[in-house]
């Protein structure tokens, strides 16, 4: 199995700077696929009592995995990142290819293949490139992209981020030493932090002293296996609320909703006959009145400690394995049934629950949805098939692009605004929030006096009065005030808050009992987000029924594949199509150029202690544009193929850099390895099963077949000399010349820095 070998954080900066100065691209992303915001249009969010620019992420899957993964998806636009789940058992051994996306969506892996140290120093490493990002000015539009600070203060508006853990799966692993001291390195993580600083060196020294804050992340979304009970999953968030000090998203099952709503959806509703439920799921999981429960217990704990609880919608669903692409008995649904199925749970466990519980949702979330999904209050809204389609990570500015105009067609400014604003349901939430706050005062109507009585319901009625009298003349715009700015939309907001908190402060709170006064005060402070959540309740119904009935998230929708055309891929030459560039979450397929040739080589055999010329063949590259993979990013996941027109696959038919040569050797596949020292430069390949090395140095290639030691010349590629390998019976032995044009091209192509790769990366 392939196994992932991150690279430093220096390689990845030099490779960031280089690549964008002389191809406007950062890991193979164009600058025109960044996300920079719209300035008159607030989309930000809060997740866990802190905000973020965008409520758009990843899912915890391959986009959060490696440093270069995370990155690409804040350029992206994504700005609440959850990480690839971690767990105690670092060891793993997935089956291979593990995600298929011919259509909807399925996959057999399940949490990070690294161990947990290089976990760590990947997100760390990470949250350290985004500030470099935001302080370099590169997104503020800065031209010539160099290393250099331009904003210490890494004040990008667009930029607030949130690094969100996954960390499953069981209270044994969760609360073994590793796992413990791992989360603990999340929340401060200054040792890794200044252990890095110390590879900013060079032109990268500049960066070496930026603020970099320590806590990377104090959040985590917990993922169970199907089958773990409720008092196990209840027992490990108050661990980790009580005792790891950490914010807390409980990850829940779409088997929540139960088999017969679950088959009624997947088979009479969308279609899907094909796909086969698994009995055991159903009856091993977390049961919907168990879930209430526990969520009850635990938001009260987690308020008792400080802390926050949140849910997410949904887990993939486990179903049969009815195809021949996985090997194993079961895969996990995500994509478009999913969608419909976890939409549907949502609104069951809203009508059971209300809107106390922040919910998180990622199920079949695209850019045609997802400004729906925002208008449902989820903070925040993670997508992961989607990704995994053609043009992957370049997908994620659509989301937001769809989200701005959605706001734009309401005449909303701010997140909030476009929920309320959604379907017009503002004015009623106003009505629901402050019929909320009325609703302790008749419970302690009794025990108050006429004077305290009369000051709270002034101040009631007072507020509402505000309070629709803000959204009646457009949410704090007027005539009176710029209509490109959403900062005044804030501002008068702002104005009917705090002149409610003042008349709260001098004619209520010394009046009414502390509890009553309390209460008041928690719910002021938290107004707009409990406007957002009221929309975001009265959104549901409408949304869930309209996405229930949508034709594109049905079988008859979604049976096609992408297209294959009957073609192989070749080590050389393909139709350039580039689709598994985007689609590999972990940017490890790449695009080098190489001056096309046709030329035709003889072959030699060793006879009698001479080289018999012999008859050869023709060595021809048609096409400058060439495809190779870096092995070391690459986990055989399998979805290259899956988009590659040809059959064969990219990551195993093209070539295949390894970033050491002892991974280069360990692989016992065809690949090859790169190295340079001064100007000789080497490279190591296997080719049909066979191991050759060729070094270069000017005109003179020294190849090595594994039994003879050959020297040509690079130019017309004639045998200058030749010997035997000491204790190699030579005798009868060819030399065959087409691995040697093909090593002495790839040396050539793959090591030219005007096309940057993970391969040739250097100082620029």
């Amino acid at each position: 199995m392939a196994e992932l070998k991150p690279i430093g954080i220096d390689v990845l900066l030099r490779r960031m700077f280089h690549e964008y100065r002389n191809e406007g691209k950062i890991f193979d992303l164009p600058k025109d696929r960044f996300f920079r915001g719209n300035p008159v249009l607030d989309t930000s969010a809060v997740f866990q009592g802190r905000r973020a620019s965008t409520p758009l992420g990843p899912a915890a899957g391959p986009h959060g995995q490696m440093a270069q993964n995370i990155v690409l998806c804040w350029l992206a636009g994504a700005r609440i990142i959850e990480l690839k789940t971690i767990q105690i058992l670092d060891e793993l051994k997935i089956p291979r290819p593990c995600i298929d996306i011919h259509n909807v969506g399925y996959n057999v892996e399940w949490s990070q293949e690294l161990k947990l140290e290089a976990s760590l120093r990947e997100y760390v490493a990470a949250a350290m490139m985004i500030e470099i990002l935001k302080a370099s000015g590169l997104l503020d539009g800065i031209a010539d992209f160099q290393p250099a600070i331009r904003n210490p203060q890494s004040a990008f508006r667009n930029g607030e981020t949130i690094l969100d853990m996954s960390v499953g799966y069981s209270l044994e692993g969760i609360s073994s030493p590793g796992v413990r001291r791992w989360i603990e390195s999340m929340k401060d993580a200054r040792a890794v932090i200044d252990e890095l600083r110390g590879c900013l060196t060079g032109p990268l020294a500049p960066y070496r002293d930026l603020d970099f804050p320590a806590t990377v992340s104090d959040s985590i979304s917990l993922s169970t296996f199907h089958g773990c009970r409720a008092d196990e999953i209840e027992r490990i968030c108050r661990f980790l609320l009580t005792e790891l000090g950490v914010h807390v998203c409980v990850k829940m099952n779409p088997t929540l909703l139960g088999r017969p709503a679950v088959e009624h959806l997947l088979h009479d509703v969308l279609g899907y006959d094909e796909i086969r439920l698994r009995q055991e799921a159903f009856d091993n999981d977390l049961k919907f009145d168990e879930a209430l429960d526990i969520l009850s217990r635990l938001d009260a704990v987690a308020r008792g400690c400080g802390r926050r609880l949140a849910v997410k919608f949904s887990n993939t669903l486990v179903v049969e394995n009815h195809g021949s692409f996985f090997t194993g008995p079961v895969m996990y649904l995500s994509g478009q049934p999913l969608h419909v199925i976890t939409l549907n749970l949502v609104r069951e466990f809203r009508q059971r629950a209300g809107g106390a519980i922040p919910i998180s949702f990622s199920a079949g979330v695209d850019a045609r949805n997802f400004a729906d999904m925002v208008a449902l209050d989820f903070v925040p809204v993670t997508t992961c098939t989607d990704l995994l389609r053609a043009g992957g990570y370049g997908r994620l500015p659509g989301y937001m692009a769809r989200l701005e105009a959605r706001m734009r067609e309401v005449g909303a400014v701010t997140r909030a605004e476009f929920l309320l604003r959604h379907k017009g349901a503002g004015e009623q939430a106003i009505r629901r929030v402050v019929g909320e706050l009325r609703e302790p005062l008749a419970r302690e109507w009794g025990r108050l006096s006429a004077a305290q009585a009369a000051a709270a319901e002034q101040w009631l009625s007072a507020a509402h009065a505000a309070l629709l009298g803000w959204w009646n003349r457009g949410w704090g715009r007027s005539s009176s005030l710029p209509a490109d700015t959403g900062k005044d939309a804030y501002a008068i907001l702002n104005d009917v808050l705090a002149g409610m908190e003042r008349e709260f402060a001098l004619r209520v709170w010394p009046a009414v009992p502390p509890r009553l006064g309390s209460f008041w005060r928690d719910r002021i402070e938290r107004l707009e987000s409990l406007l957002a959540a009221q929309a975001g309740l009265l959104n549901t119904a409408p949304i869930v029924e309209q996405a229930t009935a949508d034709p594109r998230y049905r079988a008859a929708e979604n049976r096609a594949a992408p297209r294959k055309i009957g073609s192989r891929l070749r080590l050389f030459d393909c139709i350039n199509c580039d689709k598994c560039i985007p689609v590999c979450p972990n940017d490890a397929n790449f695009v080098y150029q190489t001056e096309p040739v046709e030329a035709a080589y003889s072959d030699y055999r060793v006879e009698g202690g001479r080289l018999l010329e012999m008859a050869g063949g023709r060595f021809k590259v048609e096409k400058a544009h060439q495809i190779a993979n870096y092995a070391d990013f690459c986990n055989d996941c399998g979805n290259c193929d899956v988009y590659c027109p040809e059959d064969g696959g990219p990551q195993v038919e093209k070539p295949r850099f390894f970033g050491s040569l002892g991974s280069y050797r360990a692989a016992g596949r065809q690949g090859f390895f790169l190295e340079c020292a001064g100007e000789r430069r080497t490279i190591y390949g296997t080719l049909e099963g066979r191991p050759y090395r060729l070094a270069v140095e000017g005109d003179v290639a020294r190849f090595d077949d594994g039994v003879v030691e050959a020297e040509l010349r690079c130019s017309d590629n004639q045998v200058l000399r030749w010997q035997a390998k000491p204790g190699v019976a030579a005798e009868g032995h060819v030399i065959r010349l087409l691995p040697f044009l093909q090593l002495k091209t790839l040396l050539e192509a793959v090591s030219d820095t005007r096309r940057i790769n993970y391969v040739n990366v250097k100082e620029p």
